[in-house]
């Protein structure tokens, strides 16, 4: 498959913010709070691949099934931050993703695939191609904390996800009618989603809690539907730190112009949060 697959990494800064212990959510109600908290999450997420994906307009589209380990093969980098900050009850969250990946293929499902300067191939072509990923995405939500009481919050949110991938890929072609050709071809793509979604915080003691985020968008703005969803339990160990494991889906429904990403990524997660 192209590398378009694997734009999961292994390294992750959480595409929602819920990966980390607000522990500015515990603050019971009538107790005046900071005026400014914010966090910042990082975390492993064992994610894998499925759906259908064609990154190039004259591509066929293709059925897409990737475990972790696939992913991982596929990987080259990823940077990931999320920074969520509150003020009062109003909240902000901040997210971006890059990832690089490469694949490398032999023979199909390229033959379907005809980019500029690569003449019709002939049956039993023998063909090499590197196609290389850069994908970048943006979510950018803003809400207000409509319940803040001893133990429990509930924000309500409203946003934006950004989506710019962009794909080069090299083929080289050899066939006893047309000898060995070689090509080069790149592509990009971008779409806004908009989104809404809510976050819950659950403290059960004073050190472990449990979290969840869930958003939806997309509306045929950008994406037809776009979907995802995290759950985690949190334990703190300082007053800035603290550690998270759940599990995380996102899913994307995206099809205009001859470009095709219908996937859902899913799998457990691992996190780190710094508050200050």
């Amino acid at each position: 498959m192209l590398k378009f697959s694997a734009f999961a990494a292994v390294m992750a800064f959480s595409a929602t913010p819920a990966a980390g212990a607000d522990q500015v959510a515990a603050t019971p109600a009538g107790v005046d709070g900071p005026d400014w908290a914010f966090q910042a999450t990082g975390y492993l997420w064992a994610t894998g691949l499925n759906g259908n994906i064609s990154p190039f307009q004259r591509a066929p589209t293709l059925h897409v099934e990737k475990s972790f380990s696939d992913v991982m093969d596929d990987l080259n980098f990823g940077g990931f931050l999320n920074i969520w900050g509150r003020y009062d009850r109003f909240v902000l969250s901040g997210d971006m993703m890059y990832v690089d990946t490469t694949d490398s293929k032999a023979a199909g499902p390229l033959p379907a695939l005809q980019i500029p300067g690569l003449p019709t191939l002939p049956a039993g072509a023998i063909i090499d191609a590197n196609v290389d990923t850069q994908e970048f995405m943006a979510t950018l939500q803003a809400g207000y904390r409509i319940i803040d009481a001893d133990g429990f919050s509930l924000d309500a949110l409203a946003g934006a996800r950004f989506w710019h991938i962009s794909n080069d890929v090299a083929v080289t072609a050899s066939h006893s009618l047309i000898g060995s050709v070689s090509a080069t071809h790149r592509e990009s793509f971008g779409w806004v989603d908009p989104v809404i979604g809510a976050r819950a915080f659950f403290s059960l003691t004073d050190k472990l809690s449990v979290q969840g985020q869930v958003d939806i968008g997309g509306f045929g703005a950008g994406s037809d539907l776009t979907w995802s969803a995290l759950a985690t339990v949190n334990y703190i160990f300082t007053d800035t730190l603290s550690v998270s494991a759940g599990y995380k889906v996102l899913d994307v429904d995206y099809s205009h112009d001859g470009y095709v990403f219908d996937s859902r990524l899913s799998g457990p997660v691992l996190g780190l949060t710094y508050r200050f």
